[in-house]
């Protein structure tokens, strides 16, 4: 007799979306004007840690050197189990990004107060994606602003909710 043949597992979708990290700081400090993805260069050791989420993104952001883009300022966590072949913590990073977008992210970022960060870092399938935001710093008052108004928008949901509640 033979066994019956055991259910296959479903594999992963290529669309799925596995949040590693965000920079909820980001959306604090910054207007943003533009998002896009791309692709890190990444060692094995790096991969490994970021799948037990040990990573930082406060302090990136991206440079475009000689047509390259890099992505400076984030550390993602040495993994315990890789020994001597252990990453660089804050080493800089490689982005994957086609030539023609680097281009014009080159020419917006020449501009005068334009940076680019990173917003959130991903697995998209197997592959790590980082999700770039193009930036301008907020003035002291326009974060004062933006509080105002997500306070006003807390208090209407309330109203609206205990209204809801007595009808």
């Amino acid at each position: 007799m033979t066994a019956p043949p055991k259910p296959k597992t479903p594999k992963p979708a290529k669309d799925h979306l596995k949040v590693i990290a965000t920079n909820r700081k980001a959306t604090h400090d910054f207007h943003i004007h533009e998002r896009l993805e791309a692709g890190l260069v990444l060692v094995g050791s790096e991969v490994k840690s970021l799948r037990d989420a040990k990573v930082t993104l406060a302090d990136g952001w991206v440079e475009i050197k000689k047509g390259q883009a890099y992505l400076h300022g984030i550390q993602i966590n040495e993994y315990q189990q890789a020994t001597r072949w252990n990453h660089d913590v804050e080493r800089i990073r490689k982005l994957l990004m086609h030539k023609r977008e680097i281009e014009k992210l080159g020419t917006k970022v020449s501009i005068k107060g334009y940076t680019l960060i990173p917003l959130q870092l991903y697995f998209k399938g197997s592959r790590v994606k980082v999700e770039l935001a193009l930036v301008t710093n907020k003035q002291h008052h326009d974060k004062r602003q933006t509080k105002r108004e997500a306070d006003d928008k807390r208090e209407m949901d309330r109203a609206m909710k205990s209204k809801n509640r007595q009808s």
